[in-house]
Order: structure tokens, then C-alpha cells, then sequence
């Protein structure tokens, strides 16, 4: 499909290209300067921390800060639009929800000012509405777990999940409870107990999600970079190890080839006819050893780093894809390759030491050491330690210390139950914090909260502005 650029956009030198990643805690943001930056590529940070590990990077030209979208994504959309706005910037990455909301919902706007490698508002609303998505999934013939509105769930003697519809509070998706309501987080849901549906529904100001528990704890990402329906380049990892022994955001993983993740993968884009970058998350059912959908995360995802190590290097074929350039040769990666990220590393050895979780078996510590140290010499590749841009792994130790002791100072009595993290529930949870809520179901036994690799999801304590700055006007991408 031919696009249709704005003449400003035409006239820009590339002499002095940039782009604009939004800076977070995750991987991710680092990559892509890591990738854009030694070609040539003028990088700029925005965010509304200044101790994201991005702003640190030997790759990083400007920082700049922005709103916090938690808290008025509005803002947070006209201060992106104001980088647009910047004659030397070409495009916009995003790495988070919010990003791609914003950029999607005004993409007429920015269409205007950069090249937009991003999805339609309506195109993106049949991903982070997952009722739409489960339907797209059915009627490409990609297998998903059984998955109800939770007020129309009625098998509750099995093991099951609650989990948000939605990935981001905004209007669009809320309505009028937007900004009294918390989407929240996945939960675990004990065989045998059930969750009030209108509690449930007033504190998260929409009608949650049940599905079916797969009881596999691996999990197997499908990566694509797709052009207006098209595969630009694809990648796959399978994860071997999560922040806890039961599953979570990624620890560890390596790249395969499988045939079938593939299909499935390109089957559901393909009926999406998507635009722009996609992880399309599966689990493998071990009852019928069929790929089952679990979400699809339409951004840059907090592995990233691993995918260009491995070889497929999404940051430098999305700058491709925004300037319009072929991909000479097809993106090609290496199967079997490892990668980890050290802190989710430590993550799992004080899970294995210290957590004990229902229905998963635990391995001994001695046994769980071994594994990591053996992967750790095998496979000695990490998402933050690299030699040439040492500074955001040391700023992320500290990110994490910090975050540490402030857990220890502000935290509140202990309880009788922890939240902790089921495997096999795909919500995403790329910024590797665990979750915090649980609810109560009517005979009084908590639920577990739960969140896997994927990147990360509004966790909004508050709400922002009521105005989203949508922008309906039709627009070509670039």
C-alpha cells in the first residue's frame, strides 16, 4: 500500500533524523537507542522520570520531560505531539500502552508532523479490548483458553483467572467510571470460590474478564513488525524462566523456530490486517498441545533487548518501515540463543528461597541455583550489562534498591495472604513490578494476583483528565 506523507514531512533532511522514545523502567527504551543511535539516528528521551536507566544511555542526545500518563494522559498525548511538532523528529516509538493509545487515538494528528508505523484507533481497540481480540482470534482459527465475561461465567469449580478487559483506563474504553475505577490486574481464583460480579465491576469500572487457567508456566512470544497487513520481520523466544519459580515477566529465554507459534501468530495478524509492532502472547495447553492466545501486547515488548542480540533488530526495521527504506535482505536471527535479564535472575532465586505457591511444585534452591549459574556461562547475554553503555544496568540496580527500601519504609502490616504470581495468566508485566490487589470472593479465601512478560499495563492509583485528545479524522500512514 502506497503512503501518503505530509509535504512537511517530504522536505526533512536526514542529516538530522531523530526519533522519540518514551523512557521507562523496562529494557526496551535502551535497545532502541542502542540500535538507532550508531546509525546515525538523534535519539530523544521523554519521560516523567529522569531516573529511567534511558536517560543514563551513552546512546541517549536529549532528554526531555513529560507528564506521567498514569496520572493525565491527555497531557502526556499533546507533549508527544509537541515532539512531533519538532522539524528534525520522524517518528514516535512506542513501548508502552499508553504510548500506542495516544498515538493511535490523534493518529491523524500525528500523521501530520512524523511517520506513523502504528496501528488505527479501531484497529488498536480490537487489541486492548480483549472481548474483540478473543473474537479476531476466533475467526482466524487461533486457539484461545475458554473466556467469558465474568457475569456470565458460571464454572467456578474450576481453575480459573480474573482479569482486566481492558489494558488501559482511558474514556474510550471506560466511559464515565474512568476516573473513579482501577482496571487492576489479573487474579488467580481459588476452585470453589466465586468473585462478586458487582464489587468486582465497581472497582474496576467495567465487567472483568474469566478465563480458564492453562497450567504451563512457559511462555512462547511471536514478534512481528507488520506493514499495512504485511510481515516485515518476525521473531520467537520461548520463556524458560519468569521472575517467580510459577511463571511472571521474564527472567530468562531463548529463540526457537516453531511452525505452528508461527501460523498462529501471522493467522491472527493477518485478520487483524495490522499495522506497526505486535507480541502476540501464547501459552501451550499441555491437554492438547495447541497454542493458546493469551494477549497481544501492540508495542515494543521489555525483551527487546534480546530479540536484537539474537539478531532480528526491530528498532532499526521500524526506523526502516518510518522512513519509507526497503529491508534489503530478509531479518534473519538465531535459533537457540539465551538471554537474561539479572535482576529478574535474582528474582526467581528469592522466589525459589522464600515463596511458596498453590498447584506449582517448587524446586530446591540448590537445584534452581545450578540452572541459573549454568545458563548464566552458556548463555552469557543481558539486557542492561553490555560493555560500550554500562550506566542504565547501574542506574536500574539502583532503581531497584531504592524501590526496595521504599517497599520495606511505607509498607503497610503484614496479612494473612500475599498477592503473588500465577503462571499461565497473560497479563503483561514487562516493567517487572509484581501486582498488588487482590479480591475477595463470597467465601472469604483471597485471590492471587498474577502478571507475565508482555510489557507493562496501567496500574493507575489516579485517574486522568477526562479528556483523552482524540483526534476521529481519517489519515494514510507514511
Amino acid at each position: 500500500m502506497e503512503r501518503d506523507p505530509h509535504p512537511s514531512v517530504m522536505q526533512r533532511h536526514r542529516d538530522d533524523a531523530g526519533v522519540v522514545v518514551p523512557g521507562i523502567d523496562a529494557p526496551s527504551t535502551v535497545a532502541c537507542l542502542r540500535s538507532l543511535r550508531p546509525r546515525g539516528v538523534r535519539t530523544v528521551v521523554g519521560s516523567e522520570s529522569r531516573s529511567t536507566p534511558a536517560a543514563t544511555s551513552a546512546y541517549r542526545d536529549e532528554f526531555v520531560d513529560l507528564p506521567d500518563p498514569e496520572t493525565d494522559l491527555a497531557a502526556y498525548g499533546d507533549a508527544l505531539l509537541s515532539l512531533a511538532e519538532r522539524p528534525a523528529v520522524e517518528t514516535i516509538v512506542p513501548v508502552r500502552e499508553e504510548d500506542v493509545y495516544v498515538l493511535a487515538r490523534r493518529k491523524g494528528a500525528f500523521a501530520d508532523e512524523v511517520a506513523t508505523p502504528w496501528p488505527d484507533f479501531e484497529t488498536l481497540r480490537r487489541v486492548q479490548d480483549r472481548v474483540e481480540l478473543f473474537d479476531a482470534a476466533d475467526a482466524a482459527g487461533v486457539g484461545a483458553p475458554e473466556t467469558e465475561l465474568l457475569d456470565q461465567w458460571d464454572d467456578w469449580d474450576r481453575e480459573t483467572i480474573v482479569k482486566p478487559r481492558y489494558t488501559v483506563a482511558s474514556p474510550a474504553y471506560l466511559g464515565e467510571r474512568f476516573d473513579s475505577a482501577s482496571i487492576g490486574s489479573t487474579e488467580y481464583q481459588r476452585p470453589g470460590t466465586r468473585p462478586d460480579p458487582q464489587t468486582a465491576t465497581e472497582r474496576r469500572g467495567h465487567v472483568p474478564l474469566v478465563q480458564e487457567r492453562i497450567p504451563d508456566s512457559r511462555e512462547f512470544g511471536f514478534f512481528a513488525l507488520y506493514d499495512h497487513g504485511d510481515p516485515v520481520a518476525t521473531f520467537q523466544h520461548c520463556q524458560r524462566r519468569g521472575w517467580k519459580y510459577c511463571g511472571g515477566p521474564s527472567a530468562y529465554r531463548e529463540s526457537v523456530h516453531i511452525p505452528e507459534l508461527e501460523t498462529a501468530g501471522r493467522a491472527l495478524l493477518d485478520e487483524l490486517e495490522w499495522h506497526g509492532l505486535a507480541m502476540v502472547e501464547f501459552l501451550c495447553d499441555p491437554a492438547d498441545d495447541e497454542f493458546k492466545l493469551m494477549e497481544i501486547n501492540p508495542r515494543f515488548w521489555s525483551s527487546l533487548p534480546f530479540s536484537v542480540r539474537a539478531g532480528a533488530d526491530f528498532p532499526y526495521y521500524y526506523w526502516q518501515l518510518a522512513m519509507d527504506e526497503p529491508i534489503t535482505s530478509e531479518p534473519t536471527y538465531e535459533v537457540g540463543m539465551g538471554g537474561h535479564l539479572l535482576r529478574g535472575e535474582l528474582s526467581y532465586l528469592h522466589s525459589v528461597a522464600t515463596e511458596e505457591y498453590p498447584l506449582v511444585e517448587r524446586p530446591s534452591l540448590g537445584s534452581a541455583a545450578r540452572e541459573v549459574a549454568t545458563s548464566l556461562v552458556r548463555q552469557p547475554r543481558f539486557d542492561y550489562a553490555v560493555a560500550d553503555d554500562p550506566v542504565p544496568f547501574v542506574q536500574d540496580g539502583m532503581n531497584l534498591v531504592r524501590a526496595w527500601l521504599d517497599s520495606r519504609s511505607d509498607a503497610d502490616p503484614p496479612a494473612e495472604t500475599e498477592p503473588d504470581v500465577e503462571p499461565g495468566t497473560g497479563v503483561a508485566g514487562d516493567d517487572g513490578e509484581a501486582p498488588t490487589d487482590t479480591s475477595q470472593p463470597l467465601d472469604g479465601d483471597v485471590t492471587r494476583s498474577a502478571q507475565t512478560d508482555g510489557g507493562p499495563i496501567s496500574r493507575r492509583s489516579s485517574r486522568p483528565s477526562d479528556r483523552d485528545g482524540s483526534d476521529d479524522a481519517d489519515s494514510t500512514s507514511r
